[in-house]
């Protein structure tokens, strides 16, 4: 069983791994990978040159891996089990040499997606649970005890759903007469609310399975905190990576990285940094996708986009404005 963890561990392959190891090269020094997952990243960096790298990752089926790692590079890595957002309080940057390089690879893992049990996929029957950490709220709760508009805010906020309202009103009269526990029910009801004549390339409960996983597990406000702990912690030419899969996560790394004063409101979140005094000098104005043999060989890494930035001397900002502007999508779900 161990070997076959194991063996399932090492074959995911990170996505635009080759792009990101040749844009910061030569890799060398302390490195973060925020979003340790399965390994591949660290493990690449550790490989690559680097004197260190610290891996983060709030499941614990990744800690498990993290342990095999530390003791497979032996003094090159360690890992810590915490959600990555505000890194910079939690990890000691006193004792150890700058830090050279942040990497994020955001949203779900193909480990995660491949468990069942998990809950995150679309694609098998499981208890609607999408949590990474496997503790606190799970995706049923919110199904089951949040409000209709709550449910319409979600949809429309953290997954871009047109149809979010007509969703959210089918949920809550299916609910009163049984729960929605697993990852099917909710897929059958997305599917009886949107229209036939609606084309789709993808499954048409992609963006409610995306959205509640994104509300589940904070991930948004996790993002901004870990990108303001990278300011804070890069040295003067230090790395920013980051790897995002869909607009929004997209749309923050961006804004984030040109300094940006205009609040995000696509996502509900406001990120004031003085456009006068960036912090970062983008890399690529472009994104970095991946080429057809990648895709060919990956089928998940065909909406990756990597943006990589390169820390300044100015000072980190003293103040960086992340508090929810709509409020229906995040303060809201404090009360459920």
């Amino acid at each position: 069983m161990e070997q076959e963890r194991k063996g399932k561990s090492l074959s995911h392959k990170p996505v635009l791994l080759q792009s990101f190891l040749e844009a910061v090269a030569p890799v060398r020094g302390l490195w973060v990978d925020c979003t340790f997952g399965a390994g591949g990243y660290s493990r690449a960096l550790c490989k690559a040159g680097a004197e260190h790298v610290i891996g983060i990752d709030c499941d614990p089926d990744s800690a498990t891996i993290g342990r095999e790692v530390e003791r497979a590079e032996r003094g090159k890595f360690s890992f810590i089990g915490q959600q990555f957002g505000g890194f910079d309080k939690f990890v000691d940057f006193a004792k150890r040499p700058p830090l050279h390089g942040v990497i994020f690879d955001l949203g779900v893992s193909s480990m995660q997606l491949d468990s069942a049990e998990r809950g995150f996929s679309i694609k098998h029957e499981a208890p609607l649970d999408m949590r990474m950490d496997k503790r606190g709220r799970s995706a049923a709760d919110i199904v089951n005890q949040a409000s209709e508009r709550m449910l319409a805010d979600i949809f429309f906020c953290f997954g871009e759903e047109r149809a979010s309202r007509k969703i959210a009103r089918r949920i809550v009269s299916r609910r009163a007469s049984a729960q929605i526990a697993s990852t099917t029910d909710l897929a059958k009801i997305v599917e009886q609310s949107v229209a036939k004549t609606q084309h789709r390339k993808t499954h048409p409960a992609t963006r409610v399975f995306q959205a509640l996983r994104i509300a589940v597990n904070n991930e948004f406000e996790q993002l901004i905190k870990g990108l303001v702990a990278a300011e804070k912690s890069l040295s003067e030419g230090g790395w920013l990576a980051v790897i995002s899969f869909h607009s929004l996560e997209d749309r923050i790394v961006k804004r984030f990285m040109r300094g940006q004063t205009r609040a995000l409101s696509e996502v509900d979140f406001q990120l004031s940094i003085d456009r006068h005094k960036p912090r970062f000098y983008p890399i690529n104005r472009r994104p970095i996708q991946p080429d057809i043999a990648e895709i060919t060989a990956n089928p998940r890494s065909r909406s990756a986009r990597l943006r990589i930035a390169r820390r300044n001397a100015r000072p980190a900002s003293e103040e960086i404005d992340f508090g929810v502007i709509g409020a229906p999508c995040i303060s809201g779900l404090e009360r459920v």
